[in-house]
């Protein structure tokens, strides 16, 4: 990692700084990131990996089905309105202010670090680390019984300590460098694209030839009409389901500072990654209702893993292996994401202040946050074995209580977007509409998810366990969000410098031009204040 260089005494003119080694919101070169190293295409391919969308849609697609019937088209399809409008704000947000800490970085810039700690660090951090244990746990569960050993996937123990090791293989390769972790994903998102084709298209084959399953009813045009089912709490019920599965291709915004265009190329790929999981989920949706029907899709065998068992019937027992296979590693790409994104908003963190300096400690060759890299791996390996020997299904409970969280910093990301931009409203339509109206409805959409979502999760018949009359996952959700403000207060009191405001000042748009001089002054004054203490 690169450092400013000693300054001299304060006679005369201040010393020169190169921009590149100034590490400021706007100009990150200095985290000593390997600028350059991949274009559009494995960015996008580490944003569709994030997501796992062939494990997503495997356990969530049955549910939807329960929500909505013959309407889970049309529910994606709403699903995914909040989604784009919040995937604009992170595009435009990140041509202002391109940095691997992302959400941390706008959200301090715009309200202050108290908020872009906790909403853009702690809230998020703590919805990976869940999702995390999770994937390294289904990982491993689909991989041993794809492999024919599904006595060892019963065993909780068991498929907790594989499931470490999952952890540290995907340490090993995000430690390798960015460009091995983009051509892994490559052909980890790759499989997972062919498989749901497949499905789609022999699903498609079987409904011309009429060779789907009877009682199946063939596709219509109420399919995609989202009011067409006439039960307006299934369908807030389908469409937060499938808002939730879309998540995840905000991690490809960490590689920003290793893309060809630190500035265009992750908002570019953050609006393909959502078109193309927009297009898989309704295709596959459509195929699966239109094959098996709605009362087949909601049995009970089938209802937690549609593609591990329609995929068999849709596509012969062969190819359906390969979809059970495309399951496993989806949720292995998902982990190696984690691996990738997790560690780089560490080192923005930690290059502001907001984490120990540690978390900065670079390879000089590869270029990769090797620190972070090995706290991210044992951390996400001590939250498996913790949540599993608490229970074997509190992994799964933790899970469902994600959803508050990514809601959360969903909305604040999208808030952020219009409170930055609002000079640029009042002398333009189309910022007004792109960066203004648009998002404000996503953050709005995403605030009522949250309260929906938190209310639901009240009630004691949620997920089936309670707690002094509560559902337990609304304990865990809010119970994190909780922890998370003591732990924001906490660190008020150790890390001066960031919650001073120095290390990222708040400012919008209009000051933006003066920042680089601005942090300039300001880096180069600490340094000489800490080489002073020092000496």
């Amino acid at each position: 990692m690169s450092h400013p260089p000693s300054p001299t005494p304060l006679t005369g003119n201040p010393p020169q700084v190169a921009p590149s080694e100034i590490p400021t919101a706007g100009n990150p070169a200095s985290k000593g990131l390997k600028a350059g190293s991949i274009g559009i295409g494995p960015t996008v391919a580490l944003g569709l990996a994030a997501v796992a969308p062939a494990y997503s849609l495997a356990v969530t697609l049955g549910f939807v089905v329960l929500a909505v019937g013959a309407s889970t088209p049309a529910a994606f399809l709403l699903g995914f309105v909040p989604i784009l409008f919040t995937a604009l704000a992170f595009r435009d947000l990140n041509k202002e202010m391109p940095d691997c800490g992302g959400v941390f970085v706008w959200i301090t810039r715009v309200f202050g670090p108290v908020a872009g700690w906790f909403l853009g660090g702690w809230v998020p951090q703590m919805a990976t680390f869940i999702a995390g244990a999770a994937v390294a746990q289904v990982a491993t569960t689909y991989l041993l019984t794809f492999f024919g050993l599904a006595s060892i996937a019963a065993q909780p123990l068991a498929v907790a300590a594989i499931a470490c090791g999952l952890i540290v293989l995907s340490a090993w390769i995000a430690a390798r460098g960015i460009e091995l972790s983009a051509w892994v994903q490559y052909a980890l998102i790759g499989l997972q694209l062919v498989a749901l084709g497949g499905f789609c298209i022999a699903a498609f084959t079987a409904m011309a030839t009429g060779n789907a399953t009877e009682g199946a009813e063939k596709p219509g045009l109420d399919w995609f009409n989202p009011f067409a089912s006439g039960d307006m709490s299934g369908l807030v019920s389908g469409v937060i389901l499938c808002l939730f599965i879309y998540w995840g291709w905000d991690a490809l915004i960490a590689v920003n500072e290793e893309t060809t265009d630190r500035k265009g190329t992750p908002g570019k790929a953050v609006v393909i990654t959502t078109i193309i999981l927009l297009f898989f989920y309704v295709v596959t949706a459509t195929a699966a209702v239109g094959f098996a029907g709605t009362a087949s899709i909601i049995d009970p065998e089938t209802v937690s893993d549609v593609l591990s068992v329609l995929g068999p019937q849709v596509t012969g027992s062969v190819f359906g292996q390969v979809i059970v296979l495309a399951v496993g590693l989806s949720a292995l790409a998902a982990l190696l994401t984690v691996a990738v994104s997790t560690p780089r908003t560490w080192l923005s963190m930690g290059t502001y202040g907001a984490l120990p300096k540690a978390t900065t400690k670079m390879h000089p060759k590869r270029g990769t946050p090797t620190t972070s890299i090995v706290w991210w791996a044992a951390i996400t390996a001590a939250i498996t074995l913790g949540l599993t020997a608490i229970s074997a299904d509190f992994i799964g409970l933790a899970i469902l209580s994600v959803g508050l969280m990514i809601a959360a910093y969903y909305a604040a990301t999208a808030l952020a977007s219009v409170v930055y931009f609002a000079p640029q409203m009042r002398t333009s339509a189309s910022a007004l509409i792109l960066k203004g109206i648009l998002p404000g409805l996503g953050a709005l959409l995403m605030i009522g998810a949250f309260a929906y979502s938190a209310v639901d999760m009240l009630s004691p018949e949620y997920a089936g366990l309670s707690w002094l009359g509560i559902g337990s996952v609304f304990w865990i959700g809010i119970g994190a969000l909780c922890l998370g403000l003591l732990v924001t207060a906490i660190l008020r009191t150790k890390l001066r410098r960031f919650f001073s405001g120095e290390a990222i000042p708040r400012g919008n748009v209009t000051t933006r031009h003066h920042l680089p001089t601005i942090l300039s002054n300001q880096i180069l004054s600490n340094q000489i204040h800490s080489n002073e203490t020092e000496a």
